[in-house]
């Protein structure tokens, strides 16, 4: 069922709040400076479309070029389907007649399915700039791309890109259930459901395939991976002419839509007794629902799983492994182009905290390493950063270097569970980034985490990353506006993992507050110092956790301690860390191959900030930076506060320099932090001092 309150040209806030700039987010396209508009006018007053066959997505681009040009120059382009302008854009697929003869070879035949080309092409008579792509997708991320360019201030006139993403699935996993809630969601309510229904709210879903595009991104699951009972239904006939709707907004900005699945489907849908994955019966339920779905959705991206794991269903109900029940779903699929995202996230969350001999970090690479080519060519296994869960500072997952024979994508999380929840400002492109780069070495040296995530360094079809979505109903889209960034900057890393943290924060803060260099600067440096604030005033050297069960926000050291999900600290009064050494622990650090798992291995070469996550040692020991484990918690959390409280008062100084609405709305999130590093402070300080009776060296309070 669907709530069709909302008439068709209507956006709906919460609190009946009207769309500002924190809206627009990175689709602000605000007035260039005069000497900008001055040097962009000439060529962008036409917008020329050029293509050959059934190319939908390219009126898309040219309406985008058209709006955003027009915003930012004060005069939108006119649209012509002839080139007769001394100046202009043509906007095409490479197969076009218009572009035959005009862009070398090897620039064509670089560019993918999804890849452009932008070129300037001066002719005697004419000059134009070229924004195309193998596909009419392709133009249209060349649209946003030349967008961008625009925004940000740089020269257009001697343009020769040519970009390709390098993961085939570039994707958003929503956490939302269909009564409007979101599981870990710090932004509102959800943009798609409300009370068991589809919410409707068209326009708005419209602004985000907008928004998702401008980035890059090519796919979205919108419903929540513990998928509930009316969420089931979401495959069922009832439900699919509304799955169906959604789908084809996203469309539009060339989104394909996943859903995440009930394994047990067959038994609470259909009837059936079992969900047993060899069983014949099941397998051939599966592929009438796959037809179904189809029929609805002719480009339906497949399904998301979260199987065995935390108490959902899975195939290890009937003895089968995860192969048995990715390749079920597979077979079904696979007529259509369908694949199955099977999630890793399997571990024991009945475990007992007294006994040591279980490691949660293991987990994933025992479960799913030995099934490594056995799973069908449609089917991507989904693997978090850490071997964790989305701690401030993990390792990354080993299976990363386990699994040549297998699709993989890695999985990050873009909503800030443990990370601030989007009250605290922590920039995660740069923590992104260490997991992106790190070596494996599991084809040798330069075997990263990017080459096996998206296919390149294992020859794998399928591949790529797959982001925690951060939105909600909050007229900001993220609650925290600099929570945007977030979101922005996984875009543009699925989509080009070589980009630097730098260029990734350089971009969107221009696009969002403009090119004043003081306002670039200023905000900048406070989105790229963040992450390492957060993790100074919470959990030190790589330990983890510490936070209140359940919801995961503020600090509660022994939380977790005595819990059955396996994320303990063992803190007594001569030490703290977890030894996952092989030759005395638990033998995680054996996991990685060679390289990195020798560093882990030794205390003397682990780095000091996964220290205590590989070792137990005592408080005394020196680490590298000189310190004891113990002075360096005292200090660390000392300078985080002073440090959060160093991000307000910067932000105090772009006051007049940003709109009144989002420094106020800034201002007071970055205060709250402050306070709340504080509490974090006293109460991880004052919990190591007892435990260890060691004083601070420097006499400050600690209760």
């Amino acid at each position: 069922m669907e709530n069709d309150n909302k008439t068709k040209n209507e956006t709906t806030f919460r609190n009946g709040e009207v769309p500002r700039d924190a809206y627009k987010a990175w689709l602000r396209y605000a007035p260039l400076n005069p000497d900008q508009a001055e040097e962009y006018a000439p060529w962008c007053g036409t917008v020329v479309a050029a293509f050959s066959g059934h190319a939908p997505l390219l009126a898309t681009a040219c309406e985008e070029l058209r709006d955003g040009i027009g915003s930012m120059l004060g005069r939108r382009p006119q649209e012509s389907r002839s080139s007769d302008s001394e100046r202009f854009l043509l906007v095409g697929t490479l197969d076009s007649a218009e572009l035959k003869g005009l862009m070398d070879e090897a620039d064509m035949e670089a560019v993918g399915d999804e890849g452009y080309v932008l070129r300037t092409v001066e002719q005697p008579e004419r000059r134009f700039i070229a924004i195309a792509g193998k596909t009419d997708k392709g133009a249209l991320y060349g649209a946003f791309h030349f967008l961008r360019l625009l925004q940000t201030g740089q020269r257009i006139r001697d343009l020769r890109v040519v970009e390709n993403p390098a993961g085939k699935l570039r994707m958003i996993d929503h956490w939302d259930n269909m009564d409007g809630s979101i599981e870990r969601g710090y932004a509102g309510r959800s943009v798609f459901f409300h009370h068991g229904a589809f919410l409707g709210n068209w326009n708005r879903i419209r602004d985000y395939a907008r928004m998702m595009a401008a980035v890059g991104l090519n796919a979205i699951s919108i419903n929540n991976v513990n998928v509930n009972e009316t969420a089931t239904r979401l495959i069922a006939p009832e439900l699919l002419p509304s799955v169906a709707k959604v789908a084809d907004v996203f469309r539009e900005y060339g989104v394909r839509l996943f859903l995440s699945i009930n394994f047990a489907s067959p038994i609470e849908l259909g009837g059936l007794t079992t969900a047993d994955p060899l069983d014949p019966q099941v397998r051939e339920w599966w592929a009438e629902r796959a037809t179904d779905v189809y029929r609805h959705i002719p480009d339906f991206g497949g399904f998301l799983v979260k199987a065995d794991s935390e108490f959902r269903p899975g195939p290890f109900t009937y003895g089968r492994d995860h192969a048995d029940g990715a390749n079920m779903l597979a077979e079904a699929l696979q007529p259509y182009d369908g694949v199955v995202i099977w999630r890793c996230f399997v571990y024991d969350c009945l475990q007992d905290w007294r006994d040591r001999s279980t490691d949660r970090a293991r987990a994933a690479y025992d479960h799913f390493r030995p099934l490594d080519g056995k799973f069908r060519e449609n089917v991507i296994l989904q693997i978090k950063n850490g071997p964790v869960d989305f701690q401030v500072r993990e390792p990354v997952s080993p299976l990363f270097g386990g699994m040549p024979l297998t699709n993989q994508v890695l999985e990050l999380q873009i909503t800030q569970e443990y990370t601030g929840q989007q009250r605290h400002l922590c920039y995660l492109v740069p923590q992104w980034k260490e997991a992106i780069d790190f070596d494996t070495y599991a084809l040798g040296e330069g075997s990263t985490v990017a080459g096996v995530a998206t296919g390149a360094l294992t020859d794998r079809p399928l591949g790529g990353f797959a982001g925690i979505a951060n939105i909600g109903d909050e007229p900001s889209w993220t609650g925290h506006i600099l929570a945007q960034a977030n979101y922005y900057g996984f875009g543009r890393l699925a989509w080009s993992p070589t980009l630097t943290s730098e260029q990734i924060t350089d971009e969107w803060v221009r696009i969002t507050f403009g090119n004043d260099p003081a306002v670039v600067e200023t905000i900048s440096r406070m989105l790229l110092d963040s992450w390492h604030i957060y993790e100074n005033y919470t959990s030190p050297l790589g330990i983890g956790w510490m936070v209140n069960p359940s919801h995961h926000y503020g600090p509660n050291v022994d939380g977790y301690e005595y819990s059955k999900w396996g994320t303990y600290h063992f803190a007594d009064n001569q030490g703290i860390g977890v030894n996952r050494t092989v030759s005395t622990g638990t033998g995680y650090a054996g996991q990685y191959h060679d390289v990195p798992a020798a560093r882990y291995e030794s205390v003397e070469s682990c780095p000091d900030e996964l220290l205590l996550f590989f070792h137990h040692v005592p408080y005394t020991h020196v680490l590298k930076s000189g310190k004891t484990v113990i002075q360096h918690i005292y200090d660390s959390h000392f300078e985080g506060f002073e440090q959060a409280e160093g991000l307000a008062e910067a932000w105090r100084g772009l006051e007049g320099k940003v709109d009144g609405d989002r420094y106020a709305s800034v201002l007071s999130r970055l205060q709250q932090q402050s306070k709340h590093a504080a509490e974090w402070r006293d109460v991880i300080n004052t919990y190591f001092y007892r435990k260890s009776g060691i004083s601070d060296a420097h006499n400050r309070t600690i209760y």
